[in-house]
């Protein structure tokens, strides 16, 4: 009961941009990632960012994200900024259809310190995998004709483990050349899922 009330406390200084401290907690829905190295709350923003939350609430609610990991770590600077990205790595049959992009010019949101936001390929074509911001990132906000991603909800507890998996081993090599030196050697996985308050 006290770790509970812990946790709403905390999600109610989560303020959305634009968003005044009476509405803070409202359209909130806190979420716990469980890790091999820690655990994460998040408390995703169902008011400004429907689609993208109800989707995420589903791989959480369905276990799809359970057995899955943070199998990136992308290191700005010093290394200790960046992001991690896990999830389904659009791995058959976990993934579900791909959701409309909800972009921060319309939801107001922003990549800030503890920002989880959708991993796609284009706008439009996110499905289960996502990525957690360490330090400010407006690059991936929307600018211009840029969409950027799709933020909808901040870590409320959990940023030390955030910040161990950004910390993690990669390797030199990927498949992908804009991730090179980013892939975790030994991927962080994704033991349990829940929504916690």
């Amino acid at each position: 009961m006290i770790r509970r009330a812990l946790l709403l406390a905390l999600a109610a200084l989560a303020v959305a941009p634009g968003a005044t401290a009476g509405t803070a907690t409202a359209g909130k829905v806190l979420v716990r990632l469980d890790t091999t190295v820690g655990s994460i709350t998040l408390a995703l923003d169902r008011r400004h960012a429907p689609i993208t939350t109800a989707n995420f609430l589903r791989y959480i609610d369905e276990k799809r994200l359970v057995g899955t990991a943070f199998y990136r770590a992308s290191r700005v600077g010093r290394g200790d900024r960046g992001l991690i990205q896990g999830g389904t790595r659009n791995g058959f049959p976990r993934v579900l259809p791909p959701i409309a992009h909800e972009p921060t010019s319309r939801t107001g949101l922003r990549h800030v310190t503890g920002t989880i936001s959708m991993s796609r390929e284009k706008p439009g074509s996110a499905t289960g995998d996502f990525f957690i911001t360490i330090g400010a990132m407006p690059t991936y906000d929307a600018h211009g004709k840029d969409p950027g991603y799709a933020a909808f909800g901040q870590v409320v507890a959990g940023m030390p483990t955030v910040r161990r998996i950004l910390a993690a081993p990669t390797t030199k090599h990927s498949g992908y050349e804009g991730m090179r030196n980013q892939m975790i050697t030994n991927p962080i996985r994704i033991t349990g899922t829940a929504r916690v308050g």
